[in-house]
């Protein structure tokens, strides 16, 4: 970056934290520190629930999901809307009432603190692993730029959140959301408009995405059915989007504190109804327009030359391996056919507005035999990365977006969208970790220790939790960087592993009043996590063909079951709350 980009990003980041910490000023004790004393409008609370669930990842690996695997990718979204419906008429009165800390709470108080116990354990681990994933997200940018060893890099960066986090508390998180947002999109907005601006002459944003929809990358809705019936392990489609995500979106928005912890932070039920019915209407436009970015970028690179490979660090490593001559063979036949796709998509875009159909067809069926041409060379490029003779990692998913931004975008915005990354990632981690913190000081701590404490001692304890929890994740992300997957991807697939046994606990806890025994749902929990975990692995490894989001309703469904089941032996019921 030049110094201008450098210039931008520093103010940008000073000016964020300045004002967070200016805004979290609160009362030191659990409620002032966890929930903002309870003060929030629903603006705030709209802000603070996108904010947290926008993290960098979002902004990193969603335009590349989209180069590589078209938009369909927002499909994921679509049961968003009602989950959010079914959240503020069943869920938020509840936690509300209660005035609950957190979600868990309120299990101890319907069936026992076993239960309570187990599904913050869940929330604890899934949570703490994912977050582990995020702090890797802006560890790739910052290492990309100055060429710093990955894993220091995750030390640096997860120290700088630590001590953000720590300092501000939830008022913090919830006032820096609101600015980093409104940074964020103005700054995207830019992108795609820049994007469609340096497209040649004659070819304007629809010409684009004719193009980008002839290949393949428009496909936000599809079916997922087949000649052979429908395929489930197609990991978005319309059903497992609407099915497997809605589950997800329950679970994560109505028992996960990361976000349940966002509108406890209310000043009352109906502020935070509004805020996250918004939500519902918002995220799935917002998504859309993301994915539609990486889209255009797909389209902006049948124009000009596109790497074979977006991660250099790795290419330099296959250039230091015994498969350097294939691979340079293989990227000379990849840069050969960017030459003909360039010509290719010049004649469609001709064709497009001189409204000759056949020569449009038949210009568009040689872009699209050239593009998968294209597409095979830099799949076997990844198979090598991946070999034993590289070990390196196959997938440039994360770095496509970000090489675009580095190598095309003009002084000043490539240091705004650098800071939008950061911002993005402060704001959905320091919201987990915050989270974290508060289920181990009030569903572990406070209920185990004997030592009689003051409002002012918690607080402080509140804080070493955080910075432990800061520190677990740091570890996290030091074991990311050959994950395998898109960053986006992997999260939402290990969400998956245990969302849905934790929704089935409080499924059965708002739905089932004639299960009343504490010891049924535990052993419910364990059982259906045992399941959920079975068939992942037997996804995994071929045995069945099942996409990721069906282990939402999956879980859930296991447990309401098992719950029955063993509710009809177990002598410990208890009067329904």
């Amino acid at each position: 970056m030049n110094p201008v980009d450098w210039i931008v990003l520093i103010l940008t980041l000073l000016c964020t934290i300045i004002y967070g910490l200016y805004k979290s000023r609160t009362t030191h004790n659990l409620e002032g520190y966890f929930l903002s004393n309870r003060s929030m409008q629903w603006g705030l609370v709209l802000l603070s629930i996108m904010g947290t669930q926008a993290s960098a990842i979002t902004f990193i690996s969603a335009p590349g999901q989209a180069y590589t695997d078209g938009m369909r990718f927002v499909q994921y979204y679509f049961g968003l809307p009602l989950a959010m419906v079914v959240i503020c008429i069943s869920f938020v009165p509840i936690f509300s009432k209660l005035k609950v800390y957190t979600a868990y709470e309120y299990l101890e108080n319907r069936f026992d603190g076993k239960t309570r116990t187990l599904t913050s354990f869940l929330f604890l681990l899934s949570r703490g692993l994912s977050t582990g994933i995020s702090v890797f997200a802006p560890s790739i940018v910052l290492s990309s730029l100055l060429g710093w060893n990955i894993y220091w890099t995750n030390i640096f960066l997860g120290g700088l959140l630590i001590i953000y986090t720590m300092s501000g508390g939830a008022k913090a998180v919830a006032y820096t959301q609101q600015l980093q947002l409104a940074i964020i999109f103005v700054g995207m907005f830019l992108s795609a408009y820049l994007v469609v601006r340096m497209l040649p002459e004659n070819v304007g944003f629809f010409d684009a995405l004719h193009v980008s929809g002839r290949l393949g990358k428009l496909n936000v809705i599809t079916s997922g059915f087949t000649k052979d019936g429908f395929n489930w392990s197609d990991q978005y489609n319309l059903w497992s989007g609407i099915i497997g995500g809605f589950f997800l979106a329950l679970s994560y928005f109505g028992t996960d504190q990361s976000q349940v912890g966002r509108y406890l932070t209310a000043k009352s039920i109906t502020q935070s109804r509004i805020g996250l019915l918004m939500n519902g209407l918002v995220k799935v436009p917002m998504q859309f327009l993301i994915l539609l970015i990486g889209a255009l970028v797909f389209t902006f690179y049948q124009f000009n030359k596109a790497p074979i490979f977006f991660n250099q660090s790795q290419i330099t490593r296959i250039e230091n391996s015994p498969l350097k001559d294939s691979f340079y063979l293989t990227k000379n036949a990849y840069d050969a056919l960017s030459v003909q796709k360039q010509k290719a998509v010049e004649e469609f875009s001709k064709a497009l507005h001189s409204g000759d159909k056949q020569i449009e067809q038949a210009t568009s069926d040689k872009l699209i035999a050239l593009q998968s041409s294209s597409d095979s060379l830099r799949a076997k490029v990844k198979e090598w990365m991946n070999s034993g003779a590289v070990g390196g990692d196959g997938n440039d998913t994360n770095y496509i977006f970000l090489s675009f931004v580095m190598e095309y975008l003009p002084q000043g915005l490539v240091g705004l969208l650098i800071a939008i990354i950061f911002l993005a990632s402060w704001g959905s981690i320091a919201a987990a970790i915050n989270s974290l913190a508060s289920c181990s000081m009030v569903d572990f701590h406070k209920r185990f220790t004997k030592k009689k404490e003051s409002g002012e001692d918690q607080y402080y304890l509140s804080k070493w939790y955080t910075l432990a929890w800061g520190v677990f994740c740091i570890v996290v992300a030091m074991f990311t960087y050959n994950i395998g997957n898109s960053l986006i991807e992997a999260v939402n697939v290990l969400g998956s592993l245990f969302y849905g046994v934790i929704l089935g606990v409080f499924l059965v806890a708002f739905f089932f009043k004639n299960i009343k025994s504490g010891t049924a749902v535990f052993w419910a929990a364990l059982l259906g996590e045992v399941i959920v975990l079975m068939v992942f692995a037997l996804a995994k490894y071929k045995v069945i063909s099942l996409g990721f989001l069906w282990l939402n309703p999956i879980g859930a469904f296991a447990v309401i079951g098992f719950a029955l089941v063993l509710n009809l032996f177990a002598t410990d019921k208890k009067a329904a709350g």
